[in-house]
């Protein structure tokens, strides 16, 4: 080996060393996050315990069994003077329509103080030659306060003959009189009351809407809060005869049936704005009330119960609305004309256990508890528990419900019947809200193939027992209501009113192609009441909207003027409240229509008061 080769290894040997240090230096150098990340991780590393930790579980609500009072439900209905029977028209080849009305209003309609009682008439098929020009009149009886009713039809010209359904009841010109909106399968009518008497404006007033809508529940309420009362009519499904006819619907394979509202196309329901005069527009499209199906973009609703309500609580009413066999809408009031529908974002548009769309008809709402929870309840179809609808607590303004009929004890004795009417009221004026269901099938022969459903099924009262008790919401059995309450009929729509003025809620129930039922409250248990009339001047005089609450105690009560409630029907305008066994209020609130809020002074209970803004 030269020298010049020893060289040349020495040099190479050198590289190589050098190259070896050089790995093992960025070896190193990028093995020491991986060794810190593990220290830290070594270092973080939890001791397992084998020691038991101490559960703490949460409260328990202690439940409080509840005794219901009597709670005595009277069939007065021959008595008191009331002999009407709904017409339905049927005559063998069972049309859709024959089987949904009719509808019951609760009105002062000649300003004396006492209840009167209107009840929609629906008439005979035009085409049903052997009963052709026969007429069939809605009928208005005038009461006096002493649970008597005399027929005023004639002298105060409600005679209308059309294919009734549901009926709204608001002053719409501010004059101190009760004016009409009858809903029906066609043409509707609007009729002014003049000093007792009433005039038809349908056409005038430009609210007859199409020949070809089959309209539903209607209720009149001031949404742009300008003083003057507005005009919401549902409308059901697209239907005429031949619709209808050129489907084979059928129970038993063989014999026809009574078509499900699947079977027909949605629709859009009219929201009239009242421009004064007695002229109303039309401004379903333009405030964004007219929802369409999202795959289809065909009308969606069929809508069957309405239910106008402030949900978030920003002075602005808003709009609920029942529909049968697709998603209920909630129409949130933007303040400027137009409305966002966010049933879906409420958690109100479905049957929150199954995600389906119920069969949903009659609606009210109410602030339920004083704790200011709000409840909307929603009458379903045969089968179907009833909703009950609360709202969460949280942001007013996106409030959230969640369906509490199940865990109040509501839900499962509803599943027994199919719920038209349905309203919130104090039955037994203990301060908390009770609820009513008016009940009825819709084939006569369900039985046979149904064996757990009737044709004619009993009303259903449910009694509030307070949120202590073993169940919210108990049903009340016929020892406590009285047999007669519990006679199975044909409900459709209900309404109250305090009808002999003793400071306790009376019921009127309206049925199909039948007699109605009419029902004194006798309670006895001794509570104490205060009822609340108010007369607008800035606001709509009939005040609808306002919201009263009463402190009564360590108790705050609330209620809003909203004759709109149940299914094609209107109650009083006369605010009740229950006191129990308190015998006077600390103080009484009235937010009125567009923000005023003032405070009265109440001396006594056991009354009647009427304030004027």
């Amino acid at each position: 080996m030269t020298d010049h080769e020893s060289d040349e290894d020495v040099q190479n040997d050198a590289v190589i060393a050098s190259a070896l240090r050089t790995s093992l230096i960025v070896i190193m150098l990028m093995g020491v996050p991986v060794i810190g990340v593990l220290v830290y991780l070594n270092l973080k590393k939890v001791t397992q315990e084998s020691t038991e930790i101490e559960v703490t579980l949460p409260e328990v609500r202690e439940a409080v069994e509840q005794t219901i009072p009597k709670l005595s439900m009277s069939d007065v209905t021959t008595k008191c003077g009331i002999d009407f029977v709904h017409q339905s028209g049927r005559y063998g080849e069972k049309l859709l329509p024959e089987t949904m009305g009719s509808g019951v209003a609760v009105l002062d309609y000649n300003g004396d103080g006492h209840s009167d009682l209107f009840f929609v008439n629906s008439s005979f098929w035009p085409w049903d030659e052997s009963h052709q020009n026969q007429p069939t009149p809605c009928r208005l009886y005038r009461g006096d306060g002493k649970f008597q009713f005399t027929d005023v039809t004639k002298e105060t010209g409600t005679e209308e003959t059309l294919y009734g359904m549901g009926v709204a009841v608001g002053d719409i010109d501010n004059d101190g009189d009760s004016d009409l909106f009858i809903s029906a399968v066609g043409k509707n009518r609007m009729l002014r009351n003049d000093d007792g008497v009433y005039t038809d404006i349908s056409d005038d007033s430009e609210t007859a809407g199409s020949d070809e809508a089959w309209s539903t529940s209607c209720g009149f309420f001031d949404y742009d809060n300008d003083g003057l009362l507005d005009l919401f009519v549902c409308n059901y499904v697209t239907w005429n005869k031949e619709i209808d006819l050129s489907q084979e619907f059928t129970l038993d394979g063989q014999s026809r049936a009574y078509g499900p509202p699947k079977a027909f196309s949605g629709s859009f329901s009219y929201l009239y704005h009242n421009d004064g005069d007695g002229k109303f527009s039309d401004a379903s499209e333009t405030a964004g009330i007219q929802i369409r199906n999202d795959d289809t973009d065909v009308p969606l609703g069929k809508a069957m119960g309405l239910a106008p309500v402030d949900f978030n609580e920003d002075g602005w009413m808003d709009i609920v609305v029942a529909n049968d066999t697709v998603r209920n809408f909630m129409f949130q009031n933007n303040k400027n004309g137009t409305f966002t529908e966010v049933g879906r974002l409420t958690g109100i548009a479905y049957d929150r256990s199954t995600g389906s769309a119920r069969g949903a008809m009659g609606i009210d709402t109410a602030m339920f508890r004083d704790d200011g929870t709000l409840a909307i309840g929603i009458g379903n179809f045969a089968n179907e528990a009833s909703a009950l609808y609360m709202a969460r607590s949280g942001d007013s303004n996106r409030k959230q419900f969640i369906d509490a009929a199940m865990f109040t004890g509501f839900g499962p004795p509803t599943r027994q019947g199919l719920t038209f009417g349905l309203f919130f009221f104090d039955v037994d004026l203990d301060g908390r809200l009770d609820v009513m269901g008016a009940n009825g099938h819709l084939e006569e022969e369900i039985s046979k193939t149904q064996a757990t459903q009737r044709y004619e099924q009993p009303p259903q009262l449910f009694w509030n027992a307070g949120r202590e008790s073993q169940s919210e919401l108990a049903l009340v059995e016929a020892d406590c209501t009285g047999e007669s309450f519990c006679d199975p009929i044909v409900g459709r729509g209900t309404a109250y009113g305090d009808f002999d003025e003793d400071g306790d809620l009376d019921v009127v129930i309206s049925t199909s192609h039948s007699a109605p039922k009419v029902f004194r409250n006798d309670q006895a248990t001794g509570h104490h009441w205060l009822r609340v009339r108010l007369i607008g001047s800035d606001c709509n005089r009939d005040a609808i909207g306002a919201i009263i609450q009463i402190k009564t105690g360590d108790a705050v009560l609330s209620r809003t003027i909203m004759p709109t409630r149940s299914y094609l029907s209107q109650s009083e305008k006369t605010a009740s409240f229950g006191l129990g066994t308190s015998e006077q209020v600390d103080a009484l609130t009235v937010t009125w229509p567009g923000g005023e809020t003032k405070t009265y002074p109440i001396d006594g209970v056991d009354a009647l008061v009427e304030l004027k803004q």
